[in-house]
């Protein structure tokens, strides 16, 4: 089967808490620019930031607030109540401010949402800023972006020249695969096909797994489609680990190699000591030479470039034998 890099021209469009970018919105008066190292990166999407607490009419500056007798998603059932520092309910403020935004990133058609965790409505994992506690939760609006099923990015790892690495590519992989149309089995597993690499690095028993139920089927319906579908996107929301990362960076440039016949300069093998922000430039240094030659760079199969940017000629199919295949597995044994 022919693999290529899957090329997307158009920019992801992604909610962002206001916070976040840099907005004076919180309730002292205070806000971060958590995209700031982003660099020139920061222009390949589109970015829409909203604030629950002040499109709830609380105003700025405003008593901080927290949830009572449970966590966000209780608040909408009933079971729990947010109250500010003065006692005062302001539950129903809250919840008006938190589907106006929803209705915002709606209309935006956002695929993804960057959150301030530790916050009591933006807050996923945490609604709490204190360094022993993590509060009640997911947030008001935390629980909404969670039933949204939209690609969820912590603000703090926006600062991780690695984790955001990280991020990034599995969102432009959640991104394509999410909106692609498959019809049938032959669709699913091409699409399959161009994901499985780095579904393996996140999760290899789930991966094979996976691989396995999609050789064996057979007709195929439209539900099964989307349940896989599904299950798939839930594995490419979950982060890597840098060492998992620096071993697929490993295997991807040996195929580089076998392939090319060259070396990239600055690329080294995963028992080299270097710290993660000498590994990100490594992995932007390899997927870059790799889309310039045309070579398929497996642990980053979706990539955004603008059509302004764009080479006259696009890259060729590359067809893997079994050995370069193997290689990607992890199953030969590496060049030194």
């Amino acid at each position: 089967m022919e693999k290529k890099n899957i090329i997307i021209h158009e920019k992801i469009n992604i909610g962002i808490s206001a916070c976040c970018m840099g907005s004076p919105v919180r309730y002292n008066n205070k806000g971060w620019d958590m995209l700031q190292n982003l660099g020139r990166e920061k222009q390949d999407f589109n970015w829409c930031p909203v604030c629950p607490e002040t499109m709830s009419g609380l105003g700025v500056p405003r008593d901080p607030i927290h949830l009572s007798g449970g966590n966000g998603a209780m608040v909408w059932t009933g079971e729990a109540i947010i109250k500010n520092r003065r006692g005062r309910d302001v539950t129903e403020e809250v919840k008006l401010g938190s589907i106006a935004c929803l209705e915002t990133l709606k209309r935006a058609e956002v695929t993804a949402y960057v959150y301030m965790d530790g916050s009591p409505t933006c807050g996923v994992y945490r609604t709490s800023l204190k360094k022993q506690k993590r509060g009640n939760p997911p947030g008001i609006f935390g629980s909404v972006l969670l039933d949204e099923e939209l690609f969820l990015i912590p603000a703090s790892d926006l600062q991780s020249p690695i984790k955001w690495w990280d991020w990034r590519r599995r969102l432009l992989a959640f991104h394509w695969f999410r909106s692609l149309e498959m019809k049938n089995k032959d669709d699913l597993y091409k699409a399959w096909y161009a994901l499985k690499f780095l579904c393996q690095e996140i999760d290899d028993t789930w991966a094979r797994d996976m691989g396995r139920k999609l050789a064996d089927l057979g007709k195929i319906s439209e539900e099964e489609i989307s349940s896989i579908r599904k299950e798939i996107l839930e594995v490419l929301r979950k982060p890597s680990t840098v060492k998992k990362i620096t071993h697929s960076l490993w295997k991807n440039y040996s195929y580089y190699r076998k392939t090319r016949g060259e070396t990239v300069e600055g690329i080294h093998s995963p028992d080299f000591r270097r710290n993660v922000t000498t590994i990100a430039k490594e992995l932007l240094t390899m997927e870059r030479t790799a889309f310039e030659e045309g070579v398929f760079f497996a642990t980053s199969p979706v990539i955004y470039r603008d059509k302004r940017r764009m080479p006259k000629v696009e890259p060729e199919d590359i067809e893997m034998d079994e050995e370069i295949e193997a290689t990607l597995r992890g199953e030969l044994p590496e060049e030194e």
